[in-house]
């Protein structure tokens, strides 16, 4: 019988909390069902296996991600929606970990189209890139090229791979204004 209180929603967003605490490669159900306090058994009748709650809280973190790039870049155009998603891919890859590493976590298309997170995360980019005049193929090389740079920028902070005295959120800005020229001048390269 299932414990009262204990859905797969419940399970799924646990385990994202568990994922940002301590690594989405380290969750187990284990850990979920020590959380919970109950046996590792008993989370069978929410999830089929560590895949399934690993593929689960993957779309979970893509609906959230989605949710702040699109808020982050809405009304916003040029520049100014260049640092504002710029900013919210930053604060959600450091400040969420765990469901971060989440959405790299190879969802098979069929679980993938249980969700509309991955769709609006491509629309929030290439909406970004309209306000640059890029359409394809450009704007895949430029969905690209942002996505290697905040994603380098972001794991490196993440794990303290930056030691100069310089600030962090200094070089982050002259990064973003970089990118900033670089789209500006696009057809130029």
């Amino acid at each position: 019988m299932p414990r009262v209180g204990l859905t797969r929603d419940t399970l799924v967003s646990a385990a994202a909390d568990v994922a940002d605490e301590i690594g989405f490669d380290r969750l187990t159900l284990a850990l979920l069902a020590e959380r919970f306090g109950v046996r590792d058994a008993s989370l069978y009748t929410h999830v089929r296996g560590l895949a399934d709650l690993r593929e689960s809280v993957a779309l979970l973190a893509h609906d959230e991600w989605a949710d702040t790039l699109g808020q982050a870049v809405a009304g916003r155009s040029g520049h100014e929606a260049l640092k504002a998603f710029a900013d919210a891919y930053r604060a959600f890859a450091t400040g969420h970990p765990g469901r971060y590493a989440a959405t790299r976590y190879p969802v098979p298309p069929e679980r993938l189209a249980e969700s509309t997170g991955v769709t609006r995360i491509v629309e929030a980019c290439f909406a970004l890139l309209r306000g640059y005049g890029l359409t394809d193929p450009d704007a895949t090389d430029a969905v690209r090229l942002l996505r290697s740079t905040f994603h380098g920028f972001s794991d490196l902070e993440s794990f303290g791979g930056f030691t100069a005295d310089r600030g962090l959120d200094t070089s982050w800005r002259r990064a973003v204004d970089a990118l900033h020229h670089t789209l500006t001048h696009w057809s130029r390269i």
